[in-house]
Formats: C-alpha cells, structure tokens, sequence
C-alpha cells in the first residue's frame, strides 16, 4: 500500500509519520530546497516560519490540551519539540533549528517514507493522498486546489515578529522577570514610562510599511486577529497596545519592585540564549523603519536585528463545505487536506490535523472505516468546527475550549475548574483510545 504526501511541513510530516507508522509506503513531497516560499529560508522540514514558541504548556489552556493528547498518541512532532524545547517560563518553545534537524532526520531515515524533493503542481487523479502545503501553497498548485473545490478558497494576511541578538541588549535597563512571578523568570522585559510609551507610539503608528510581495498585490490586507501586525494593533487606539503585547500587569523589576506604564517583552529562540524574539510584535514594518522604531524600546537602541519581521499571505479553505471531519475531501474521499490550509490555526493545530489526515488515509488505503475522534478531546474538536464551522463566517480558529463538547452535568466553580474538568475528561479518553483502540 501506498500513499502520497505533498509538503513537509508540520502537518505534513505528522502525516506522513502516522501513515508510515500502520505500514503504509509514502511518497513524501518537498519543493525544497530547489524552490521556497517567500517565507522559508531553511532546508529542514517543519519549519517554523513565524515564533519559535509553541504556546502554553498548562492543559488548562486549549492549545496545551492538545500538546499533551498529541503526546499521548504518538505525535513526531511533540516528540521533537519535547528534544529541542528552550526555556520560556510556562510556554512550550523550541530552538527552531535544532526542532526542523530532529524530524528532518526521522523522515528521511523512516523506512516506509520515499521523500522526493520536487515542487507539485497538480492533484494526483488516483489513489489516497493528503495535501499539506501549507498557508503559502505555491501559485500554480494553488491554483488548481481553488479549481478543485469549486473556488471556495480564501486568505487572509500573517505577520512574523522581530529577532535580537541577546549580547546587544542593554540590560542595564531591560531585566529577566515573568509575569506575577510564574514559572521561572524567562522573558527578557523592557519596561517603559508614560513619556517613552506615547513617544513610541506616535512613531509606530507613524512608520512606513513595506510593500506587498508581487503574488498578494491586488488583494486587501485581512489580518488574523490572533497574529496581527503591531501597528495595525496600534491604529486602534493610544491604549490598545498597553492591553496587549505591552500590558505592565503582572510585572515589576525583581530588585526595586517598581512598577511600569508598559513592557515590552522579549522571549528566547534558542537554547544557547543567543537569539530572542520581540513577543506580540508581528509586523509589515518596512527594514529600516523597524530599526528606527523598535530601538526606540528602552534596551534595544542598540540592538542587532538577526530577522525583521514580516509578513506573508496565507491561504484556507471554507472546509465546512468542503471536508469530512477526518479532514478527507466529501466528494472524493481519497483526497485529504491537512495544516493550515484546513482553517486551523497554530503549529500544533496544524500538526493535530496532520495526525488526524495521516491516521485516516492510511486507514482508507487499507480499507478500514475512518477514525472520528470525539470532541470530547481537543483533536477531536478541532476536526468538528473545521467540518461543521459555526454560524458566522468561517476563519480560522486556535483550539480553545469554546469548541470541545460541553458536558450534561453541571460543574461548579470558575474558569479554571471548568476548564480542569474537561481536560481530565479529554485526557481519559486519550488514555482509553491508546489502550483501546487499534490506531
């Protein structure tokens, strides 16, 4: 039995991983490193084109709900984060390089896995395959996807944030502290006063952006609420910011207590410490005014930039109206969608759905029945709002606990207690899947 797998991204190489793991060929495909998209630069697979961060570790939060069931179930991709992780308080954050080597190295040693280094161009015609390529899928595969599923395609903007290098950081003025003191004192903070606050602000909302790239000229900026650019988060309003990315809340200088008007906050991108990124602060900023804007950050005057921010187009399907929630198209049942394609959003939602597509088409090359995880469970979850969408427009959506099924009974207590219920709730069927079920 064989399959096929284009793109060898997070979701991709899930898939493939899953795939590989019930005995099932795969022919993995990867048009690097003959060709990248305007995003990537690495030959590794599973780049992480924007943060190097995971996001939440807690199992109390969605997305470290879905961290912890993807371990349970045998994920590559967790299993490599947990290999590579960096500190970053009570995230999950890995060096991004030392994450793509990892699994790069698994995939290509994997028996069961043919990688084939070729840009894809079309859909096959025949047999199983799982369509990975990712938000910025190359034009003329795009192209024929969007004629695929009968023009139901949509995109929508993304943005990157900035990269320091830690030994020009004044930390005579910047220090390392976490909010309210949790976790261990991991981000690097630069605290500022009301003066240097609205000074700064007048030059964001002032600063020239750079031009779209060629392929997204003529189309209008639509920004994912959660990764918008600095300054468009700032055109709001003078405060939005302080309620944001800048929020002083939580956080005071470790030695004299004080507290601050704003705070910046920078979090580590590699083990050695080397290299930190300037947290929430995703922008289109052109280079140069990025230099002269963010330097106006107490700490950073001097910083050396290791990567400006940018910003790309990302593309998604309407995928209520185009997949099963094994992520398999409706009308053609071999073909599977998985990433951020699909209208997940997030590196461990995409890598989720690439588990949830690559179990499934195996499972279909093999002529067994599909596997529908509860939504009970964050994966399964996931899988429902991207077949069955909500009543408003379909965008995409990071897992949270707006989305997992509801219980009968009523629990008592707040936020936390729900969410501790539902999580323990999850986890037991996660638990009973492995033990249970034939994946």
């Amino acid at each position: 039995m064989r399959i096929s797998v284009l793109g060898a991204g997070l979701a991709g190489c899930e898939a493939a991983w899953q795939a590989a793991k019930k005995g099932i060929y795969v022919d993995l495909y990867e048009m690097k490193p003959e060709k990248k998209s305007p995003a990537h630069s690495y030959n590794g697979f599973a780049e992480l084109v924007c943060s190097n961060s995971l996001r939440g570790a807690d199992v109390t939060t969605g997305v470290g709900l879905l961290k912890e069931e993807l371990r349970r179930l045998g994920s590559l991709i967790m299993e490599a984060a947990d290999a590579t992780k960096v500190a970053a308080g009570g995230a999950l954050a890995v060096d991004r390089y030392a994450f793509s080597d990892y699994i790069t190295e698994k995939i290509r040693s994997n028996p069961y896995i043919t990688v084939i280094e070729k840009e894809v161009t079309q859909i096959p015609d025949e047999g199983v395959c799982v369509v990975a390529t990712g938000p910025l899928t190359s034009d003329s595969l795009a192209e024929k996807i969007g004629c695929l599923v009968g023009g139901n395609r949509l995109s929508f903007f993304d943005a990157a944030a900035p990269i320091v290098d830690f030994s020009t950081i004044d930390m005579s003025k910047a220090f390392f502290a976490s909010r309210y003191d949790k976790g261990t004192p991991d981000y690097i903070n630069c605290p500022m006063n009301e003066q240097e606050y609205k000074a700064f602000y007048e030059a964001l909302v002032g600063a020239e952006q750079a031009q779209l790239h060629d392929f997204e000229k003529g189309e209008s900026l639509k920004v994912f609420e959660g990764c918008m650019p600095v300054e468009v988060m700032a055109s709001r309003g003078e405060d939005t910011l302080r309620y944001g990315p800048m929020k002083p809340v939580g956080i005071h200088h470790p030695e004299t207590g004080e507290g601050y008007y704003a705070v910046v906050q920078l979090r580590r991108e590699n083990e050695e410490g080397t290299m930190f990124n300037i947290v929430g602060f995703q922008t289109h900023l052109t280079f140069p005014e990025q230099r002269r804007v963010f330097r106006m950050i107490p700490g950073l005057e001097n910083a050396d930039f290791l990567r400006y921010g940018v910003m790309h187009r990302n593309t998604f399907l309407n995928s209520p109206d185009i997949l099963s929630p094994d992520y398999s198209m409706r009308e053609r049942p071999c073909l599977f969608f998985a990433g951020q394609m699909t209208g997940v959003e997030g590196y461990i939602e995409s890598c989720a759905s690439g588990f949830v597509a690559g179990l499934n088409a195996a499972r279909r090359a093999l002529g067994e029945k599909e596997y529908v995880f509860s939504d009970e469970t964050m994966i399964g979850a996931m899988a429902k709002y991207v077949s069955v969408g909500s009543e408003a427009d379909f965008q995409p959506m990071n897992a949270n606990f707006g989305i997992v099924a509801r219980s009968s009974e009523k629990i008592k207590g707040g936020k936390k207690v729900r969410y501790q219920f539902y999580a323990q709730r999850a986890l037991k069927e996660i638990d009973r899947i492995v033990e249970t079920e034939k994946l």
